[in-house]
């Protein structure tokens, strides 16, 4: 199925459009397949509402069931530190970005660039804007947005579930994948 916009800001997303993955085992083992990924996260994870835990919770767990690094990004940062988790990289949004249309960079870490970048928690304009600036200038990259609302321009996006109960779902069912992929409890 093929993504749809949730805004009208971004209908016109060019000829290329993002895929909607609504299967748990899907998006778990496309994140399993990636040798770099990489989760880019937005002061939305801590403010975002409506979920059983917050969504920095949720990144967290993720980043640590297949050992990824967090680039926070605005006030993300403050509240991982306060979450007791110490990002790898706190870079700007847009900084990251461009980082990330090198084809050449090193990425974070310093260990080769990223072949996958997950975003939650960013600010729906910016983020498609964000995904649009990728889908046109870093063709060595996938994305994946893990967000409530599609984003076309991702490669990869959730659908629009405005409800958490449903995204709240998918991300706990993620987390669980992604252990029981990598042998974890």
């Amino acid at each position: 199925m093929k993504a749809q916009a949730f805004h009208t800001v971004n209908i016109l997303t060019g000829t290329k459009s993002g895929t909607i993955i609504k299967d748990v085992d899907q998006c778990a083992e496309l994140i399993k397949k990636a040798k770099r990924p990489l989760l880019v996260i937005g002061g939305k994870v801590l403010d975002e509402k409506g979920l059983t835990k917050p969504l920095g919770e949720y990144a967290i767990d993720m980043a640590d069931a297949v050992d990824m690094p967090i680039c926070a990004t605005a006030h993300s940062i403050k509240g991982l530190i306060e979450m007791g988790w110490m990002p790898e990289s706190t870079l700007d949004f847009v900084e990251i970005l461009n980082f990330l249309k090198k084809s050449d960079w090193m990425g974070v870490g310093k260990e080769g660039n990223h072949d996958l970048v997950i975003f939650m928690g960013i600010r729906s304009d910016l983020l498609e804007r964000g995904l649009s600036t990728l889908k046109h200038y870093a063709p060595h990259l996938k994305t994946i947005s893990l967000c409530n609302e599609v984003m076309p321009n991702a490669d990869y996006s959730l659908p629009n579930w405005t409800k958490g109960k449903k995204w709240n779902g998918f991300l706990g069912g993620l987390i669980e994948a992604l252990n029981d992929q990598t042998g974890q409890a």
